[in-house]
């Protein structure tokens, strides 16, 4: 598509656009003259946007100080006609838009290349927009063309359904020989779409030249770009034509280019797979091509790039799966000497490799004779002196020989591993060897191995059983229950319904209930936050009486005590006592709860007011309709005079509350 443009500045005396550009713009398709446009653009230099007066064109519409004219040729004749004008104004539009010098307006634009394409309709999406597009695209910016390759992969219903799909390839094909990669992964991502829509007959026509085209190509982009279309149809072609097609993917392995093999070795394992879903029956395994497929294998393995060898690990898991649904391990031997070599390499980064898919791999194997020898190997990537690969080689297998490992690995930092490892070791070998190291790392100066340790409680118990826990954990768990650093605090204190529920009520008492008082006067937030949220938790373990002897009556005690005078001391107290509601018995709420929160509502402090207010409703929801008496003539006149206190919040929160208890009463009526 042919465009030519020329701008006047002239002042009509009966315009109002003296400072506008006038722009004409001819359109021409396929050779032949469909057109012109002509808007009057008033540009904000500013502003960095579409001008406005285009956007009346796009709508249809006069913009104030401009016109349109178009002149079309139709069946050889000129003529004009409105209709005829408005169909080009979104193409036009369009163009105008793609030659703004600011990028974003650009970006923009093509992100409404679908209603720019429902505007002109199917047909002339595929004779005027795509060769537009075709034409200006290749020579915009990354950003630009990647926004367009993206929103053309959506374009199949766009020009017309799957009969047309094919005219989208051409644009596509160009966008894919772009070098910068997030701009060709676009292009190869909407091929890929576009192909789930074409029949096979159209894909043999148009995208397995496709693939030809770019396979052959020189540059080494466009090989990239071909080696990401083979999933789109190696399974939808006939056996000697998917023969073809493996060995020229075959030849990408083999590609000069380093980024070429590790793009095609990237891809590889989809296409295993596929094959393997597809071809793992006795009668249809030669459609998997071993022998192409092992020596692709062998070619990675051997790949004098890191960055392309690495990628085998991969691929041997997906060569190992197709076995495991043959149940064959005929090629276990020579597969398994491929992984001792990957993981004795050089690299480092094929060694890491091999850690971050070690259980995927001892899974494929599927055979303990092979698990047990790589055990040797496994201990020698622990002891890399690479700390990222080290990280990832956390899994064990033969206790005798990890444990001296683990034993080393906790003088360095490494407390993540050996939590892993304990369902595996089980329960004796567990005592004996792990939980003199978790003592040890309990006691560490730095918080993170503590924090750690702390947080994996649930584990040890699940392993070793409470008993054992509590004799050799417990005593320095709770050493750490004053610790400096407020975040070990709060995971103990996370953990406590845990060893609550294991422990029984009288160790309990006598190990952590003190505790769990003390963590109530916290001076972080979070600290008694956390506190008071185990208190119910608690009451549900331990039933109502404990709750009374061993929480209630201390709480209540603190009324007594200089604290109280201090505002953190009543309301803590008060948010204690409130949490408790709805877990006690209307006697005990009654009894213990309700006096000493009606004592509150003169309190000095608005926060604690509307407290009051807020822990009243809740006392009313439990007390009646059994309490009638003391909801009626205590809480509810207390709340209204709540209702005239000098605070806004109080006010607000004494609102609710009245809501709330004016609906229950309702709902109990009823």
């Amino acid at each position: 598509m042919d465009t030519q443009q020329t701008n006047d500045r002239t002042a009509d005396a009966g315009s109002t656009a003296s400072a506008s550009d006038t722009s004409t713009v001819n359109i021409s398709a396929n050779g032949r003259n469909v057109g012109s446009y002509t808007s009057v653009t008033d540009y904000n230099s500013s502003s960095g946007s579409v001008p406005a007066a285009n956007t009346a064109v796009a709508a249809g519409s006069m913009p104030e100080g401009g016109e349109q004219t178009g002149e079309v040729d139709a069946n050889g004749t000129e003529g004009q006609t409105e209709g005829q004008v408005e169909e080009l104004y979104p193409i036009a539009l369009l163009m105008d838009e793609l030659r703004h010098d600011d990028v974003a307006a650009r970006v923009q634009a093509m992100k409404r290349l679908d209603t720019i394409a429902i505007a002109l309709g199917p047909e002339r999406t595929r004779k005027e927009l795509i060769p537009f597009l075709e034409d200006v695209i290749p020579e915009d910016e990354d950003e630009v063309i990647a926004i367009a390759a993206e929103e053309l992969g959506k374009f199949v219903s766009l020009v017309g359904g799957p009969e047309y799909a094919p005219q989208l390839v051409p644009v596509l094909e160009k966008i894919s020989a772009c070098e910068e990669p997030i701009v060709r992964e676009k292009a190869v991502a909407s091929l890929n779409l576009i192909s789930k829509s074409l029949s096979d007959e159209q894909i043999q026509q148009t995208f397995l030249p496709l693939i030809q085209r770019l396979a052959k190509e020189r540059w080494f982009s466009l090989h990239i770009a071909a080696a990401g279309l083979f999933e789109s149809v190696l399974i939808r072609v006939p056996s000697d034509i998917r023969t073809e097609l493996l060995k020229l993917y075959f030849d990408l392995i083999q590609d000069d280019s380093p980024m070429v093999r590790k793009a095609s070795a990237t891809e590889l394992p989809k296409l295993i797979d596929l094959l393997a879903a597809n071809f793992h029956t006795p009668d249809t395994v030669n459609e998997f091509h071993w022998d192409i497929i092992t020596s692709m294998y062998e070619n990675i393995v051997n790949d004098n790039q890191d960055s392309v060898k690495f990628l085998a690990v991969d691929v041997l898991i997906s060569i190992l799966s197709f076995l495991q649904l043959l149940g064959d391990r005929t090629h276990h031997p020579e597969l398994f000497d491929s992984l001792l070599a990957l993981i004795n390499d050089p690299s480092w980064r094929v060694r890491y490799m091999v850690a971050d898919r070690f259980d995927k791999l001892a899974e494929n194997f599927d055979d303990d004779s092979y698990t047990l020898k790589l055990v040797p190997n496994l201990l020698s990537l622990m002891k890399d002196n690479e700390a990222e690969l080290v990280n990832k080689a956390d899994r064990s297998i033969m206790i005798d020989d990890i444990v001296p490992v683990i034993s080393q690995l906790s003088m360095d930092e490494a407390e993540s591993k050996s939590q892993d490892w304990l369902p595996i070791f089980g329960k004796d070998a567990t005592i004996k060897y792990l939980l003199p190291i978790f003592v040890d790392m309990l006691k560490d100066e730095f918080s993170e191995v503590r924090l750690n340790i702390i947080s994996k409680l649930q584990v040890v118990n699940d392993v070793i059983g409470i008993q054992l826990l509590s004799e050799s954990l417990l005593p320095a768990i709770t050493s750490l229950s004053n610790d400096k650093l407020w975040r070990v605090r709060l995971a103990i204190i996370q953990q406590i319904p845990l060893l609550a529920e294991q422990l029984g009520v009288a160790f309990f008492n006598e190990a952590l209930g003190q505790l769990c008082m003390d963590w109530l006067w916290d001076p972080v937030y979070s600290i008694r936050e956390a506190a008071i949220m185990n208190l119910q938790k608690l009451t549900k373990f331990f039933g109502e009486d404990w709750c009374k002897k061993e929480l209630i009556k201390r709480i209540l005690e603190k009324k007594q005590s200089k604290d109280f005078d201090n505002f953190i001391c009543r309301i803590t107290c008060l948010l204690a006592l409130d949490k408790l509601i709805p877990v006690l018995s209307p006697k005990v709420i009654s009894e213990d709860i309700y006096p000493f929160i009606d004592e509150l509502k003169s309190d000095q402090v608005p926060n604690i007011r509307f407290n009051v207010a807020k822990s009243l409703a809740s006392i009313a929801e439990t007390l009646y309709p059994e309490y009638k008496t003391i909801v009626t003539d205590k809480i509810v006149p207390t709340l209204e005079a709540f209702e005239n206190d000098d605070d806004v919040d109080v006010r607000f929160y004494t609102k609710q509350s009245i809501e709330k208890v004016n609906k229950h009463l309702q709902d109990t009526k009823q």
